[in-house]
């Protein structure tokens, strides 16, 4: 009979489960909060899996957010607390974009476990052939070059996300003059992640017709609006689900856009909300007078990176910079205009245009540039407002550089390379 182990090398093996069992759930946790639709090839969905029961008590009782886990993918309903942002949609989706997402996505629920993409193209011109479309100026035939690529951006949409699975074929061809019609592409349809694609408390079907939304603010307050308990825990349970969900969703949290009571409840328990959260997800939190944000140092829970390579990484750096150096110089808010951060840049360019891409080195070019950076800037809760009249809000100042030392000549070398500060911008 063999003898048992010696205590201490017990205690070191459970220690070590249980460092991997942390690890796993943090990794999983953070996987979600960066694709909530996960697809069963995703990288973090075996972590999501194994981890399923923990993952829902956290986020039930941390955030309000239901999870959904089987073998078919994962779905967090992850849903945004601040409905006004205008920063929250798919890259370079607009308002035509997302009315072929939805009609794509009808098409699926009603297809076959396979489809291909010229029966989608074919089924999306019958459904905007509705008279309804046309008073809504909509129109999709399929005929122009520019029609059948928003198609393919629809479709590659839907595999980024795990809806559709290439089986055989691409979509490049299709977009040209004469291979559409030739050209396509068999895609497996995945119904459990079609279905999860809405993220709503309650869906548009179960709307009756007289108490169906008229407008698009009442619209998305319906789908997002959960049942509150009418007691004093239940609206503190609420207050906190609202700061939690905008701690883990935005860049930053300014206390000046709280209402009384969340202020109130803010400034009393955000050391204590911080340290929760950070703890689950390895975030460090940066507490300012202003406000609180928790930072990635990994940079991974992030779809807008800086600083990053690039031309228009680096000019979004040096206007970040700028804007920095002026809140710096006058300690109260200020607004300046795109035409006077498109001169800053038109100046920049004189010293670092030979490390930009050609394009961006053309005349007029910085107004183009300067637009960018505003909306890069705007996603990560640096600055606010409109053409005319953008604040810089207090985070920007954490981009406050050192000396800059300029390495290497092509467009993808990061031209900063000094040393990032995080003063105090306690005002």
């Amino acid at each position: 009979m063999s003898a048992r182990p010696p205590r201490r090398a017990a205690l070191r093996v459970g220690e070590l489960q249980r460092t991997q069992q942390q690890d796993e759930f943090r990794r999983a946790l953070r996987g979600l909060l960066m694709r909530p639709l996960m697809a069963p090839n995703h990288p973090d969905f075996a972590a999501v899996r194994h981890q399923a029961e923990r993952l829902r008590d956290w986020f039930s009782r941390e955030t309000g957010w239901p999870l959904h886990v089987d073998r078919e993918g994962a779905r967090l309903y992850k849903r945004p607390a601040d409905l006004d942002d205008p920063t929250r949609g798919l890259p370079d989706y607009d308002r035509r974009r997302y009315i072929l997402l939805c009609l794509a996505c009808v098409i699926l629920e009603k297809a076959d476990a396979q489809i291909t993409l010229h029966h989608i193209g074919e089924r999306t011109m019958q459904q905007a052939a509705d008279p309804a479309f046309n008073t809504w100026g909509f129109t999709f035939t399929l005929r122009s070059a520019a029609e059948r690529r928003e198609l393919v951006v629809v479709c590659r949409t839907l595999l980024d996300y795990g809806v559709l699975e290439r089986v055989v074929g691409e979509e490049d061809n299709f977009v040209h003059e004469h291979g559409w019609q030739q050209s396509d592409a068999l895609y497996d349809v995945n119904r459990r992640l079609l279905a999860g694609l809405l993220a709503a408390v309650r869906g548009p079907s179960t709307w009756r017709h007289d108490e169906a939304p008229r407008n698009t603010e009442s619209r998305l307050n319906a789908l997002v609006s959960g049942f509150i308990v009418d007691s004093e825990q239940g609206r503190r349970d609420a207050m906190r689900y609202h700061l939690a969900r905008r701690l883990l969703d935005d860049p930053v949290l300014y206390v000046d856009t709280l209402d009384e009571s969340a202020r109130a409840y803010f400034v009393n328990q955000r050391g204590v909300l911080a340290a929760r959260l950070c703890e689950a997800t390895g975030f460090i939190a940066e507490q300012r007078a202003e406000g609180l944000a928790l930072a990635d140092e990994s940079g991974q829970l992030t779809d807008v990176a800086m600083p990053a390579e690039g031309t228009e990484a680096h000019v979004t750096l040096l206007v970040a910079e700028y804007l920095a150096g002026r809140l710096r110089q006058t300690r109260e808010p200020f607004q300046v205009s795109e035409r006077e951060i498109a001169a800053f840049l038109r100046e920049a360019a004189g010293r670092y245009g030979r490390y930009w891409r050609k394009s961006a080195r053309a005349s007029g070019a910085e107004q183009e540039l300067a637009e960018i950076a505003v909306m890069r800037l705007r996603r990560l809760g640096l600055l606010t407002g409109e053409t005319n009249a953008i604040t810089p809000l207090p985070a920007i100042a954490r981009f406050s550089l050192g000396e800059v030392d300029v390495r290497g000549t092509s467009d993808t070398t990061p031209l900063h390379n000094g040393n990032t500060t995080l003063p105090d911008i306690d005002t």
